[in-house]
C-alpha cells in the first residue's frame, strides 16, 4: 500500500498533468487567435504556434527539472516526448483517420526533422551536450522559423488580417501561468515518486512525464 506521502505526490502529479493539458489549450488557442487577426495561415499557425504551444509542458518540465539538477528528467522528457509522439499521438490519429498532407511538409519538414535529430546525435556523441551545441539547435530553429515565414505565400494563400482581439492577452498570460506552475511541482513529485518506486530519473521523465507533456 502507499504512503500518504507517495499518495499525496501521485495526487499532485494528476492535478499537474490536468494544470499543464489546460494551460496548454488556453495557450494555443488564445495564441492560434491573435495570429489568425494578424493573417497567419492555418498551415504556419500549426507548425509554429500550435507546436510549440503543444510543446510548453515538456519546455516547462524540462528547464525546471535542469535548473532543479535533474537533467536526466529533462532528457528523458524529450525523449520520450518525441517519440510518443510519432508512435503514439500520430499512430493513432492515422489508424483513426488517413492522414494526407503535401509534397511540401513531407520533404522539408520531414527532412529537416531527420537531419535536426542526426545532428542531435552527433553533438551527443560524448554523451554531453555544450552550451554552444545547444546555441546551434536553438539558432536552427530560428533559421526553420523564418524559412517557414519566407514560404507562407508558397504554401497557402494569405488571410486577410482583422481586429486585434486584447481579451486573448489575458487568457494567453493564464495559459503560460498554469503551464509553468504545472511543470514546476511535477518535476518536484515525479522525483519523490521515481526514488520510492526504485525508478531512474530517466525512466520517469521518459514514460510518466513525457506522456503527461506530450498529451496536449
Amino acid at each position: 500500500m502507499a504512503s500518504p506521502s507517495i499518495s499525496f505526490n501521485i495526487l499532485i502529479i494528476i492535478l499537474c498533468i490536468f494544470a499543464l493539458w489546460g494551460g496548454a489549450s488556453m495557450l494555443v488557442d488564445a495564441a492560434a487567435r491573435i495570429a489568425r487577426r494578424l493573417g497567419m495561415s492555418e498551415l504556419i499557425i500549426g507548425l509554429t504556434i500550435v507546436a510549440m504551444g503543444t510543446s510548453a509542458p515538456e519546455f516547462a518540465v524540462s528547464v525546471t527539472a535542469a535548473l532543479s539538477g535533474d537533467p536526466e528528467i529533462s532528457i528523458g522528457n524529450v525523449i520520450g516526448s518525441n517519440i510518443f509522439n510519432l508512435g503514439f499521438i500520430l499512430g493513432t490519429v492515422a489508424m483513426i483517420h488517413m492522414i494526407h498532407t503535401n509534397k511540401r511538409v513531407v520533404y522539408r519538414d520531414g527532412g529537416i526533422l531527420i537531419g535536426v535529430t542526426l545532428l542531435l546525435l552527433f553533438f551527443m556523441r560524448d554523451y554531453t551536450l555544450q552550451n554552444w551545441e545547444g546555441m546551434v539547435m536553438f539558432l536552427l530553429l530560428l533559421a526553420y522559423l523564418g524559412l517557414l515565414i519566407y514560404q507562407r505565400d508558397l504554401d497557402e494563400d494569405e488571410v486577410p488580417q482583422g481586429e486585434f482581439a486584447w481579451k486573448d492577452i489575458p487568457k494567453l498570460l493564464i495559459g503560460l501561468l498554469l503551464v509553468v506552475l504545472g511543470g514546476q511541482y511535477l518535476v518536484g513529485s515525479a522525483k519523490i515518486v521515481a526514488a520510492a518506486a526504485g525508478l531512474s530519473p530517466y525512466v520517469i521523465g521518459a514514460t510518466v512525464v513525457a506522456a503527461a507533456t506530450s498529451a496536449p
